[in-house]
């Protein structure tokens, strides 16, 4: 445990000023922005429900369609490209620090990052509702809480975005070409936005479409007006777990026993 901890913040020190880091602090603040802009401008009044589903909603499609499955391409490369970079990967290994230690850290800080920069959205378009609906009054923001619906539904959106996560990790490890796990994992994208969306009956089986099924998963409550359920333990999200541990511990071993170079 004391080596993954040292691995761990190893990782923090040496990406803090890499764009990846930053990618998860800054990105949701360019487009929680762009949406306030927009909504601003061009929202009309409506039921406080309504407002926030299209608020939460333009954030959301941005998000979970192509930006989220992207970034997280992006993210799994930046975490290992330092080692690529500096040729340092056999002098990590050669640390008196276990490889499943080493292995474990990269693989939970990019985890990491990808969770902070889900709750930043889920924290802005929040704040940014309430903040629309006091420069704008008649836009009655506050009277609906959306606070708990929001917060399942960037949960599921994390949640099923850890199948791609293990698998573009172990690709940007194994790779130290930036262009053969990002072109992987973009066809992969595209083609999972396609099953997802075509509402393919086998797409759940995908991980590169489960952010898109995740978002249009949800459904209104029965039995409640006014009422939504993010319907966050559904098949999709058990074949994104499973998809994650076992990718996960295939490339330990896989690392194991491979010289990483």
């Amino acid at each position: 445990m004391t080596g993954f901890i040292l691995s761990f913040r190893s990782e923090f020190y040496k990406s803090r000023k890499t764009l990846g880091f930053w990618c998860a602090i800054i990105l949701p603040f360019i487009i929680c922005s762009l949406v306030l802009w927009g909504s601003y401008t061009h929202v009309k009044p409506a039921p406080p429900m309504i407002l926030w589903l299209e608020l939460a909603g333009a954030i959301l499609n941005v998000m979970g369609i192509l930006l989220l499955p992207m970034y997280i391409i992006f993210v799994a490369y930046s975490v290992n490209s330092i080692e690529h970079k500096a040729d340092t990967w056999k002098t990590l290994f050669s640390l008196p620090i276990s490889k499943w230690s080493v292995y474990a850290a990269k693989y939970f800080y990019a985890l990491f990052l990808v969770l902070l920069c889900l709750l930043l959205f889920a924290v802005l378009t929040l704040g940014y509702g309430y903040l629309l609906g006091a420069l704008r009054p008649e836009l009655k923001f506050s009277d609906y809480v959306i606070s708990s619906l929001l917060f399942q539904v960037y949960l599921k959106l994390f949640l099923s975005s850890l199948g791609i996560l293990s698998i573009q990790f172990l690709l940007s490890l194994l790779w130290s070409d930036f262009l053969k796990p990002m072109g992987v994992g973009f066809v992969c994208t595209i083609a999972g936005a396609i099953a997802g969306g075509s509402h393919w009956k086998y797409a759940y089986l995908f991980p590169y479409s489960h952010p898109l099924l995740a978002i249009s998963g949800i459904s209104p409550r029965q039995g409640r007006a006014m009422a939504f359920d993010a319907n966050v333990w559904n098949k999709e999200i058990f074949v994104s777990l499973i998809i994650a541990v076992v990718v996960f511990i295939v490339g330990y071993f896989i690392v194991e026993k491979r010289s990483v170079k």
